[in-house]
């Protein structure tokens, strides 16, 4: 028998796919024709569920075109909308004003006449570091109690690739009594909403779009198209549109964890890392990182959800964890360099007095969740040190909560051994923390 020949058979695999890609194009392209007459301005009428980072914006970018309903289980943030107050700065006062078809509320009742309903609940992790799709199923039940016949609910919280199908629709189906792709349809549309970048912001981010048939991705991407400058990509499937926010993220975290290594092992070597970073960038096709705590709602989270689906499947992720194991360090990391170089300049470590300054994990943002300032508190605390913490940007009733930590105003700031500036809002730039230091005192930045 004359042995087949391995290039026929990658040549008809080539073939085959081709194939299955025409026919997908040839659905999605009946399905663009069919969106075309769909509904119209009138008869569009958007739930947002979700009133955070991303929920909001969001409602108010659908609120400029269409009848849209902000809802969120937090009454008092409710009230706050109504004032056009966002505590999360993400949105200001005149971003509500053109938004006149938006009525915020807590009251369920007020969901029922929508058709197409965006979930956007935040998605954390216990703290056994597993997902926590609590919020997410909860969203599902309250949507699912005003579910009718032909509605869309789309997705945007980040999760795992196969949750949607798997863990909400479920949930959706029982409540409501309704057959997915019979009775009702989903999308998923993951945010990418960057907390504090003025210049991407929700409207200026290309905009991944799918849906559970190929009519519903085409009209839940012609939906998002009517409010995206940057433009839509409408992806083949849910999943592919869940696994792409989670690469992006985990992506990130691990390019940090790299140049975090990077920094300890130049460290040790006596080599100005941000020097090497500064030089590496002359190369074109050098990417640029910077050592740092990685906290917040995102980076630190998202990559946990895809070693949670690998187990799941009996696939241990390496370079994934690696990243997490690494970034997880940095706290006691960045507090020891203080202390370094704090012995340096011959001052006692016991009982002496440091500040540090900066909670939220980001420049110019007030979030705190996830802050690894905590931690690094607790190290440098650990070495007998007095720690006093501000951050002028954050809510001090907030962190007292989460984290058991008094914040100090800036007026109330004392005389310190040494300073660690986790990191700098703008309003503090111009801030002269030299005159807080004692005789001898020194300052270290992460990212001078």
């Amino acid at each position: 028998m004359k042995p087949k020949n391995p290039k026929s058979a990658h040549t008809s695999n080539i073939k085959n796919t081709h194939q299955a890609n025409h026919q997908i194009n040839h659905q999605i392209d009946n399905a663009t024709n069919s969106a075309r007459t769909a509904e119209s301005i009138d008869s569009i009428r958007i739930a947002v569920l979700g009133l955070g980072y991303v929920g909001l914006p969001l409602c108010l970018e659908f609120g400029k075109k269409y009848r849209t309903i902000g809802f969120d289980t937090n009454p008092q943030r409710i009230a706050e909308l109504q004032e056009y107050i966002d505590k999360t700065t993400q949105c200001q006062p005149n971003d509500f004003l053109d938004s006149v078809y938006v009525v915020f509320s807590s009251d369920t009742k007020a969901l029922k006449d929508a058709n197409f309903y965006i979930i956007a609940v935040p998605t954390p992790i216990h703290n056994d570091k597993t997902p926590d799709i609590s919020f997410l199923l909860q969203a599902c039940e309250i949507v699912g109690n005003v579910l009718q016949k032909d509605d869309i609910v789309i997705f945007e919280s980040t999760t795992y690739p196969t949750c949607t199908m798997n863990d909400c629709v479920p949930v959706l189906e029982r409540v409501s009594s309704l057959k997915l792709n019979c009775d009702f349809f989903v999308g998923y549309s993951p945010e990418r909403i960057n907390p504090s970048d003025t210049l991407h912001t929700l409207t200026t981010i290309k905009k991944i779009t799918s849906g559970s048939t190929p009519l519903i991705a085409q009209k839940i991407d012609s939906l998002y198209a009517s409010i995206i400058s940057a433009g839509t990509l409408c992806v083949s499937s849910i999943e592919v549109a869940e696994a792409t926010k989670v690469i992006e993220n985990a992506q990130r975290d691990i390019n940090i964890a790299f140049v975090n290594e990077m920094y300890i092992l130049l460290d040790k070597l006596g080599i100005d890392i941000f020097e090497v970073l500064q030089a590496a960038q002359t190369k074109w096709n050098f990417m640029p990182f910077y050592p740092g705590l990685v906290g917040g709602h995102c980076i630190s989270v998202d990559p946990y959800y895809l070693s949670h689906i690998a187990q799941k499947i009996g696939y241990e992720t390496k370079i994934i964890s690696a990243g997490r194991m690494i970034n997880n360090t940095m706290s006691s990391v960045f507090a020891q360099q203080l202390l370094k170089k704090m012995a340096q300049a011959k001052i006692e470590i016991l009982d002496s007095d440091v500040l540090v300054v900066g909670v939220a994990f980001k420049k110019d943002c007030p979030d705190i969740r996830n802050s690894k300032v905590p931690e690094v508190v607790r190290e440098l605390a650990s070495f007998g040190c007095n720690v006093s913490v501000c951050d002028p940007l954050v809510d001090k009733n907030e962190v007292k909560k989460a984290y058991n930590i008094e914040l100090l105003d800036l007026q109330d700031l004392q005389r310190y051994d040494g300073i660690l500036i986790v990191l700098c809002h703008s309003i503090l730039e111009s801030y002269d923390f030299l005159a807080l230091l004692k005789k001898n005192g020194v300052i270290f930045a992460i990212n001078p």
